[in-house]
């Protein structure tokens, strides 16, 4: 009895010293993480600041350019978290290693590995704050910096990219010769289903620009170009903007889009140029015209925003709208499956930075192992943009491409933690 209870107090001891280990090394991963991504952002958001103020102007002040890179520092973070865990989790270990503190540990038969599962606790911390910077506050922030840093009018509508879109338009005759005319977004839907009722003619194209939405269903500047069945311009529409008008339910004759609904704007102060034969011209202004479109004024808002500036669900939400349409946009399907696949950049960078420690400081000092670190976690980030233009160049799957430098990083601290044991 003696004997057993003597073993039990052994392992009960052993399990407590584990956990005091456990907690300390925890404790100064999470110090020294913490300490090197602030200094990074820091140094991020200091340098962008002087950059910021070579564009100073009557309208752009340096209150405003302090607005903007304070709008811009959540992404100044999350972009530095990958590489400042690696410094940090360098520094933490190797702090305990110049103390010979990681030998005792050992020496005491702490495995390695369950030092790499220590300093890895830690750093899932900053893998849930990255899930939440991307989710909930870059969609926000960054609208916030792009109305401030709007080099031409100051107004939002102005830097967003838009939406670009060419609608093949069919004229409808009923029975009755009445002509109406029809946009689509897909030429194939269902054109023979309304074949009954209706004489269905193709009539060209439209070329259909929207260069901003919001959730409210408020649209910025619109373009409009229709092509007859030549491709020869025949009108051009410009619209300042539009308000959501509601939607109305698709009727018999004009099923061809195959759509439920279809979903109208009213636009403001249009001017529409109209091209006749012998390439005369007439312009006309109208204080209000209505702008159809086969999808809702959510959809419009995925389409007109940039991929950096979608959250995680909404990245996805566009994904499955473009499915539906039959379409494919690879910029945000990559951005996407980054910040999808960004914490786990974190917890593979954290493992090279534990390889670069395990070993005799007498080979390498920990100033360079730290260096040796930062130029790493430098060149990771630049083979993630790198892989990123290879997968929009070639069409490459952006989900392998993404994983790539991530296995590889892994891989690599893998086998060199093998070759310390």
């Amino acid at each position: 009895m003696r004997s057993l209870f003597s073993k039990s107090h052994t392992v009960h001891s052993q399990s407590a010293n584990l956990q005091v280990l456990g907690r300390y090394v925890k404790v100064n991963a999470l110090l020294a993480i913490v300490a090197a991504i602030l200094g990074l952002w820091a140094l991020q958001v200091l340098f962008s600041y002087l950059s910021e103020l070579d564009s100073l102007s009557d309208t752009y002040t340096m209150s405003d350019a302090l607005k903007y890179i304070l709008y811009r520092s959540p992404y100044f973070l999350e972009e530095f978290m990958p590489t400042g865990a690696l410094l940090g989790a360098v520094v933490g270990l190797g702090l305990l290693a110049n103390k010979s503190e990681l030998i005792v540990m050992r020496a005491a038969g702490v495995s390695i590995y369950r030092i790499v599962g220590w300093v890895l606790q830690p750093a899932l911390v900053f893998v849930l704050l990255a899930l939440v910077i991307n989710q909930f506050v870059l969609p926000h922030s960054n609208q916030l910096a792009n109305e401030i840093n709007n080099k031409d009018s100051g107004s939002l509508v102005a830097s967003v990219r838009g939406y670009w879109t060419v609608q093949p338009r069919f004229k409808v005759t009923d029975s009755t010769d009445n002509v109406s005319s029809v946009t689509t977004n897909n030429s194939s839907n269902n054109v023979n289903n309304s074949a009954d009722t209706a004489n269905v003619q193709p009539d060209g194209s439209d070329i259909l620009y929207i260069d901003y939405a919001d959730v409210q269903g408020n649209i910025g500047e619109v373009k409009r170009w229709h092509l007859d069945n030549n491709g020869n311009l025949q009108t051009a529409v410009h619209a300042e903007g539009g308000r959501y008008a509601g939607r109305e339910v698709m009727n018999e004759a004009s099923a061809i889009a195959s759509e439920q609904y279809r979903y109208e704007w009213q636009l403001r102060n249009m001017t529409k140029l109209t091209i006749n034969e012998g390439f005369d011209s007439t312009q006309a202004k109208a204080a209000s015209d209505t702008l159809s479109l086969p999808f809702a004024p959510e959809s419009v808002y995925l389409l007109t925003r940039e991929a950096e500036n979608l959250s995680l669900t909404q990245l996805y939400e566009h994904r499955q709208f473009m499915r539906q349409q039959g379409k494919r946009s690879l910029t945000h399907e990559l951005a996407f499956w980054q910040k999808l696949l960004s914490p786990l950049s974190i917890l593979s960078l954290v493992i090279v930075a534990c390889s670069f420690v395990f070993g005799s400081l007498r080979t390498h000092s920990l100033g360079l192992r730290i260096v040796v670190a930062l130029l790493f976690g430098l060149l990771f980030s630049y083979v993630q943009d790198l892989v990123g233009f290879v997968s929009l160049a070639t069409g490459f799957s952006p989900m392998l491409m993404v994983l790539l430098p991530i296995i590889g990083s892994t891989m690599l601290g893998g086998y060199l933690i093998k070759r310390q044991m």
